[in-house]
């Protein structure tokens, strides 16, 4: 007899369990709502501001400017011609010319020096006469394309300001340096009087302020 009700005993317990986990799978699932249907009643709808994810805006602000509507102040410029044979004006020295030319200080109303350099080969007249040679064929290179001849100062430096020694230590002339040294340096810039000018108005402001 104990054994009978022993077997009974795993039966019911194992119907008991089973009913359980019928119960606990369906308690884990949860109805999908048709299209069309009608949502179960305590079932919370959501809302727009629930499901949408935020967009991004990709309306420009009108009032702030893009990177190209703002207008660079004009910069000066510094260049240096190589003249390192004669004073003719080289294929090489025409190519730094015509982009010179397209620089927007070229345009500017603003002085244009040239200053002409020699290396230390010859006399100190020979070297005036060279430099000043040099500096005025770009001057008129310059003019030929529009350039106002009243811009233009030429500057006749002669071997005064050399860039590379002319000499070796030991004395020997150093032909390299020498070649360096012959050039045409231009520069446009505002001139000074105009820059004083601005700069005593800053301080007068300043004063009043």
């Amino acid at each position: 007899m104990k054994p009978f009700l022993t077997l009974a005993g795993s039966l019911a317990l194992a119907l008991t369990l089973s009913a359980c986990e019928m119960r606990r799978d369906g308690e884990a699932e949860e109805p999908v709502p048709q299209e069309g249907a009608e949502a179960p009643a305590g079932t919370a709808t959501p809302t727009p501001s629930q499901s949408a994810s935020p967009v991004a805006s990709i309306i420009r602000d009108a009032a702030a400017p893009l990177a190209e509507d703002i207008e660079l102040p004009v910069q000066p410029v510094e260049l240096t011609l190589p003249f390192p044979d004669g004073t003719d004006i080289s294929a090489a020295v025409e190519r730094r010319l015509a982009g010179l030319m397209e620089r927007r200080a070229i345009e500017e109303d603003w002085p244009v020096i040239l200053a002409g350099h020699t290396d230390s080969g010859g006399n100190d007249q020979a070297n005036l006469r060279a430099s000043r040679a040099r500096a005025e064929a770009v001057a008129a290179w310059l003019v030929e394309r529009g350039v106002d001849d009243d811009r233009i100062e030429v500057i006749a430096f002669g071997e005064q300001n050399p860039i590379e020694p002319n000499a070796l230590p030991d004395g020997s002339p150093n032909e390299e340096g020498r070649r360096a040294n012959r050039r045409v340096e231009i520069r446009i810039a505002p001139p000074e009087d105009e820059a004083s000018e601005t700069e005593d108005e800053s301080a007068t402001a300043d004063q009043d302020a």
